[in-house]
């Protein structure tokens, strides 16, 4: 599928009621793995790679504001014939997904926030990657110096605990990033000023289901409180020990979890 002048990498898979699962900042399609495999039986499962990550890449006119990536997943949805659906957002893709809730709630039956963004943080960001590419002294660095033992602290950072990481996602978090163009989209997304709506989330009317990890350093539990006090048809669940990521990190505990 094209969309906005870039071949877009996605995937449909399983059967049943929809839902569209968007990844957050440094992730892919891949992050919803587990997911999938839980899930697909009862469920039809959308999933792609955002622009500036993954295999679809940088965007044509390197626009990685937030009003652009919500326009970009409204063209998907249509693109893929769904009119009502659930949608799902880790982080970035949390983000992105309540802002969509916002411009298109006759669209969205019931949302998912997995350790979100939106709210601002109290303190600089503690992610690694973006601390280097928001700092123009280093962020050359990065565009040309990747290793893979920066690709693994980085996920040291999102695993409350680090012993379930894989080698093999570390190699593939390794090869997205390394794929041509991604590093300098990463910085331009990195660098990008976004407009603050979150005045608005409290008219958000649809079901949501918060969910977040006790350990998130990136962005604080704190923050999916907020989430569920300003949202009025919302229910947190919080997982102890478990970090910013929790579809990876637990995908079996967290996948039973919507599916309630």
């Amino acid at each position: 599928m094209e969309i906005e002048g870039i071949q877009v990498h996605y995937r449909i898979e399983g059967s049943g009621p929809p839902i569209v699962l968007i990844h957050g900042t440094g992730a892919s399609l891949h992050t919803w793995d587990g997911w999938i495999s839980q899930l697909k039986d009862k469920y039809t499962l959308y999933r792609l790679d955002l622009p500036a990550f993954g295999l679809t890449g940088p965007a044509a006119d390197r626009d990685y504001s937030l009003e652009n990536y919500v326009e970009f997943i409204h063209a998907f949805t249509t693109g893929v014939d769904l009119d009502t659906f659930a949608l799902a957002g880790n982080s970035l893709g949390g983000n992105i997904a309540w802002r969509y809730t916002l411009d298109h709630p006759e669209s969205v039956s019931q949302l998912i926030l997995i350790d979100a963004t939106g709210y601002p943080l109290e303190e600089p960001t503690k992610a690694l990657a973006l601390q280097i590419a928001q700092n123009p002294i280093l962020s050359p660095l990065l565009l040309h110096i990747t290793p893979r033992s920066f690709v693994y602290k980085n996920l040291e950072q999102v695993y409350g605990d680090p012993t379930k990481i894989k080698e093999e996602v570390v190699d593939r978090y390794h090869r997205m990033t390394l794929r041509t163009g991604n590093r300098h989209a990463f910085v331009d997304r990195a660098n990008t000023t976004f407009t603050d709506k979150t005045h608005l989330i409290p008219s958000i009317a649809c079901p949501t289901l918060i969910l977040w990890g006790s350990e998130d350093t990136w962005v604080p539990p704190k923050l999916g409180h907020r989430f569920d006090q300003e949202i009025p048809n919302s229910t947190l669940i919080s997982y102890p020990g478990v970090g910013h990521i929790p579809m990876e990190e637990i995908p079996e505990e967290s996948a039973a979890d919507v599916d309630k």
